[in-house]
């Protein structure tokens, strides 16, 4: 199968793209093991831990993440420019083994996909 970019660039909360993202990859992931994910922008936020989305009557459904290792998905990438421009730290992002890169190695590695969505 082709393969197919998942993006993260907004906030986690206060919409559902974050959520239909997550669950539009773990439906892809069950067809189609060729799937890279990337966090840029405020997709970074994605994977923040300790999140209190209960404040906004959000639910937290950033543990989720973990089910795509279930689909044996390996490719996770978030933009190291995009946390320094936020203050966060690369040491928050040991979740699913995610690869800290800059914008363009991401750049490059996004040419390589066939299909792009972005959430």
């Amino acid at each position: 199968m082709h393969p197919i970019a998942f993006i993260f660039s907004r906030v986690p909360h206060g919409s559902t793209l974050g959520l239909e993202g997550l669950n539009a990859a773990i439906a892809v992931g069950s067809l189609n093991k060729n799937i890279g994910i990337f966090f840029i922008g405020d997709g970074v936020f994605q994977l923040v831990a300790n999140q209190i989305p209960e404040v906004i009557l959000s639910k937290h459904y950033a543990p989720t993440f973990y089910v795509l290792k279930l689909y044996d998905i390996k490719r996770y990438y978030v933009c190291l420019d995009s946390l320094i421009n936020r203050g966060l730290s690369t040491k928050e992002f040991n979740i699913l083994n995610v690869k800290i890169i800059n914008s363009k190695i991401l750049r490059k590695k996004l040419i390589s996909y066939n299909h792009i969505l972005t959430f």
